[in-house]
């Protein structure tokens, strides 16, 4: 969690209108307590009410408020990681969870949002229960359509707005968005009570009257009623007293979809497959044929636009595109759609009803196959840091797609394909825990020796190599290696040798690690292999041989490694170089250049969110902290002793410390030994808990401004080769609530 951020939650794209009570009560319950759930049926305005909520309070804890969007998830067992990336916490160990959240939230002060919980109400009770119990500074506010069920909830309830008067809350909002639709719409005595009747009978329901303010384009007010009183009438069998306030919504949602032509009702119904955003191409793709041809999909979705059904959000042009193949060349802005989640429900009852369910799922999933592809492959590039934005961005989608393989029988071959395929947005971006959830189950549906499970045990045996976790790494890694003799797959000896190298490398076998990335740098050639993966061998190569002594020839493979990436534009991998780079210079004593090494591995390492590349470079600026800088003062002890313990932290939220390896150990122990020697046993420990209590973006921060040197993160042009700097690594914006 950055400490400079303040929370996450979404700017508003329209007025807030009225609830000024119900906003104080909310106020006033989060005042005194640590649980308020704002419950209300479907509609009536749960989420915007809880996020203005949030916003007034968020002034108040030192860390701010931070939404989880649950809506995006539908497996109760990646609630606890939807928190976590939502709060910005990157884990990388094969802890659960809820511990991960208690251990980095247990001094913080903040206030978290679950909004839309329902469909997971027993997995949020849990997880709130938890939370709440070992995290003092924490509260919870939650929006639903029934109680969390958890000791010491406070309930909000929220009922429609007023519609009682020309002069009511329900009036104004409708008068507001009607505007929006009809430009110079506006509540006059010749409508006025017109417009309230129309509120009246919708209950002050707010969707509702968004709903009904879509249709003035070619309605008029006393139309729009009168149509819906006739459905009212019929819904009652005549009778015109009020009807329950769900089946008024269910009303107004149904006379919104007879409104809409045919082909806008299918849309509406095979959009609903969609978790979250979804952009054009996708929708094209997904949602076209058998009667809705894919030239339609554009002008079907404005006119769904302008009816209030589907919203569409503008997302800052970073250069990432969207979604699509870029290839096709993503709209750059970032243009998006999506559904609220009461007109989703409704779009998918429709399809549940449909003939072509499954082929719109399956569909759907082979998008999100042929995202995650192009992204392995795109990985390897100059767009690097925008692939990693683009599979962010379709992360909700991903895991309905990956959800779809893992309980489709017959699917499960996709499932494993997919969840290896995503090896880079594992790894690369800071979701080794989830990607190890992911690859544990599909691995456990089918123990078919084929080319999709050989690449989901290598990508499981990298993972939990990198999370310290050797006990199952080699046994995924050994499977692997001798299904792929069994069946000849010569690409998949390839990475399984790789990375039972990477296992050998941590393990401390230096030499059997350099024997095993040498031939698997043979088969790579062989097979004329060429990625990230192949560099990285090349890197861990030339470790091996720095850990033994002989720099000069591990500086040859680091060489190797940025002359590729120079060529490519790869970053992700060019860090690792760095960090070996500098540390081969510490130890020949230039100092100047390892520290800007240092630096450049730790700022394109946080621009990922890779961990592991983050903290090996703090690590080795600990230890140039205690040489002489660049002026030539002395070294600050107390400032090395305070980077070992932001270290330290970053370590605990990757896996074992320094992957438990006295190779990987030695500029740690260094630095250690120095500090412990010349500075006060109590200044020293009071350095290293400073240090501790920096979080992610905190301890990047000061790094970069450690070690002796000028100041700030280096970049090529000041004297560090390699490719274009990486930009922070994007994650999706939260949406934003209607």
């Amino acid at each position: 969690m950055s400490s400079s951020a303040r929370g996450n939650l979404p700017a508003e794209t329209t007025a807030f209108v009225g609830r000024s009570t119900e906003l104080a009560e909310a106020q006033r319950l989060l005042s005194s307590a640590r649980l308020v759930t704002v419950v209300g049926p479907g509609g009536v305005g749960k989420s915007r009410l809880g996020l203005r909520a949030a916003a007034l309070a968020a002034t108040g804890p030192n860390d701010g408020a931070w939404v989880v969007e649950c809506s995006l998830v539908s497996d109760p067992a990646l609630l606890g990681h939807a928190v976590t990336e939502a709060l910005r916490l990157t884990d990388g160990t094969a802890r659960p969870p809820v511990e991960v959240l208690v251990e980095q939230l247990r001094e913080r002060e903040l206030l978290l949002v679950l909004d839309g919980f329902e469909h997971l109400v027993d997995a949020a009770a849990t997880l709130v229960a938890q939370l709440l119990a070992a995290v003092p500074g924490l509260r919870v506010l939650a929006t639903g359509r029934q109680p969390l069920g958890v000791p010491g909830e406070h309930l909000l309830q929220v009922p429609p707005l007023p519609a009682d008067s020309p002069e009511a809350q329900a009036v104004q909002l409708f008068v507001q968005r009607a505007a929006a639709v009809l430009p110079g719409f506006r509540l006059t005595p010749a409508n006025a009570e017109a417009v309230a009747a129309l509120c009246r009978r919708l209950d002050g329901i707010p969707l509702a009257l968004e709903l009904a303010a879509g249709r003035l384009r070619v309605l008029s007010v006393e139309q729009i009623t009168e149509r819906l009183d006739d459905r009212f009438r019929i819904l009652t069998g005549g009778a015109r007293t009020a009807l329950p306030r769900h089946q008024t919504m269910r009303t107004a949602v149904g006379w919104s979809h007879e409104l809409c032509t045919p082909a806008e009702r299918l849309l509406w119904a095979r959009i609903s497959v969609f978790a979250g955003g979804f952009d054009l191409d996708a929708a094209e793709y997904v949602c076209s044929g058998d009667g809705l041809p894919a030239d339609d999909v554009l002008d079907l979705l404005s006119e769904l636009v302008a009816k209030s059904i589907v919203i569409r959000d503008v997302l800052p042009d970073d250069g990432a595109g969207d979604e699509a193949d870029a290839g096709r060349g993503g709209e750059q802005g970032g243009v998006r759609y999506r559904l609220l989640d009461t007109l989703r429900e409704y779009g998918a009852r429709w399809l549940r009803e449909a003939a072509d369910e499954q082929r719109l799922r399956r569909r759907h999933r082979d998008w999100y196959l042929g995202l995650a592809t192009w992204g392995e492959i795109e990985w390897f590039s100059a767009r690097q840091a925008q692939t990693g934005d683009r599979t962010h961005r379709a992360h909700a989608n991903l895991r309905v797609a990956l959800d779809y393989c893992l309980t489709e029988p017959g699917e499960e071959q996709l499932g494993l394909f997919l969840a290896g395929t995503l090896w880079y947005f594992w790894v690369g971006c800071g979701h080794l825990s989830e990607g190890r959830h992911w690859l544990d189950r599909a691995l456990a549906l089918s123990g078919e020796p084929t080319e999709a499970r050989a690449k989901a045990l290598w990508v499981t045996g990298y993972m939990a190599t990198l999370q310290g976790d050797l006990v199952r790494a080699r046994p995924a890694l050994e499977e692997c290696r001798r299904q792929a003799l069994e069946t000849g797959d010569d690409r998949a000896l390839a990475y399984a040798v790789h990375r039972q190298g990477c296992a050998a490398l941590i393990g401390d076998e230096l030499p059997r690690a350099a024997e095993l990335f040498e031939e698997a740098l043979w088969h790579y050639e062989k097979l004329g292999e060429l990625n990230s993966n192949v560099v990285m061998a090349m890197f861990e190569l030339g470790l091996a041989m720095i850990f033994q002594g002989d720099t000069a020839g591990g500086e040859v493979w680091m060489s190797k490694v940025r002359d590729i990436c120079e060529e490519f534009g790869e970053q992700w991998a060019y860090a690792y170089g760095l960090f070996a780079v500098a540390y081969s210079e510490w130890i020949g004593g230039d100092l100047r250049s390892a520290r800007r090494h240092a630096r450049e591995c730790v700022r394109l390492s946080h621009g990922f969110r890779d961990l592991v590349g983050v903290v090996l470079g703090i690590e080795v600026l600990a230890l140039l902290a205690t040489e002489p800088a660049d002026d030539g003062t002395a070294g600050d002890l107390g400032e090395a002793r305070l980077l070992q313990g932001a270290a330290h932290s970053i370590w605990r939220s990757v896996g074992v410390p320094l992957f438990g390896s006295r190779s990987f150990n030695a500029a740690h122990l260094a630095c250690e030994v120095r500090v412990l020697a010349e500075l006060p046993e109590q200044d020293a420990a009071e350095s290293f808990r400073r240090g501790t209590l920096l979080d992610l973006d905190a301890a990047v921060a000061r790094a970069l401004q450690s070690a002796g040197g000028s100041g700030g993160g280096a970049t090529p042009d000041g004297g560090v080769p390699g490719p274009r700097p990486v930009p922070s690594c994007p994650r999706s914006p939260a949406p934003a609530d209607a």
